[in-house]
């Protein structure tokens, strides 16, 4: 039973990263119809500035500060340069894009950063915490990765559905048109759609990094299980985003710790396939998909 519990709780600590990634994921989808496979890229950069700025003045929360930020304006700057320009084309020219951008940025934090293994420090101990004596498979940094990256999509729920801004990002991602013609300026808030996703990217990049060391490919894996989060609930869907990562980093937990670790990435992938083969809209899309 004890294993069980440390499983799943260590399974809800993977969850809440691949939750990170696939609301990065849903907001640029529900404003653009883009999906961004440079996601990965843009939160790996930001932790190498992150890196940079700890080496340099040894505050762990200034570079994580600096990394959101960064995070943050990359997405914006990347919408304005390349995206927009590619709002009228075909489907197929963004996906093209959005690749060479990943690696883009990878050949750049390979030739800035060199392509060495380098570790990343954490905020809080990696003690494992116990309740009583019963261990619980779980430490402080565990915790505070569950509780930012909740925090964070409360708060984007929050701006979405009781503020003025959130109104327009959701009147955008409707029907950019009848917006536009509402007085909406879409340009806007596409640009903070993207820049909310790196935000996101740049979090997540944070909190996983400690566990994976980092490189210039360091997040395609995670990408990748985030990507599959966000197939899982649905691209309509921040709330299937967030159940999505949980379920999967809980399933591929389970796989781990019974099966063997070198399951996990075919097990990430075999449920992609499955859920494109059974269900392509995610479990909790929207029975009529909304056109833009």
């Amino acid at each position: 039973m004890q294993e069980f519990i440390e499983f799943t709780l260590e399974g809800i600590s993977s969850g809440i990263i691949y939750a990170a990634i696939a609301l990065s994921l849903v907001l640029i989808w529900r404003g653009t119809r883009i999906l961004n496979y440079s996601q990965g890229g843009m939160a790996m950069f930001s932790a190498y500035v992150a890196l940079e700025v700890i080496y340099r003045t040894g505050s762990y929360w200034l570079g994580f500060g600096v990394a959101l930020a960064a995070g943050l304006l990359l997405g914006a700057v990347l919408e304005r340069t390349i995206i927009r320009p590619l709002t009228s084309k075909p489907p197929l020219n963004a996906v093209i894009v959005t690749v060479g951008l990943l690696i883009l940025l990878e050949g750049l934090a390979g030739i800035i950063y060199g392509s060495s293994f380098r570790s990343f420090p954490e905020p809080y101990s990696i003690n494992g915490l116990s309740l009583g004596s019963v261990a619980l498979g779980i430490t402080r940094n565990d915790a505070f990765t569950a509780a930012a990256v909740l925090a964070a999509a409360l708060l984007l729920a929050a701006v979405f559905r009781f503020t003025s801004i959130g109104l327009r990002m959701r009147a955008t991602a409707f029907s950019a048109d009848v917006a536009r013609l509402l007085g909406v300026r879409v340009g806007r808030m596409r640009t903070l759609g993207w820049a909310l996703a790196g935000l996101l990217g740049a979090l997540a990049g944070m909190l996983v990094t400690p566990s994976t060391l980092l490189y210039p490919n360091s997040m395609d894996a995670i990408f990748v299980l985030g990507f599959t989060a966000a197939v899982i609930g649905g691209l309509e869907s921040p709330v299937g985003a967030v159940v999505g990562g949980l379920l999967l980093g809980v399933v591929l937990s389970y796989v781990g710790g019974y099966l063997g670790s070198q399951l996990v990435q075919i097990f990430g992938l075999a449920a992609l396939i499955l859920v494109l083969m059974i269900r392509p809209t995610g479990l909790f899309s929207a029975t009529a998909i909304r056109q833009v």
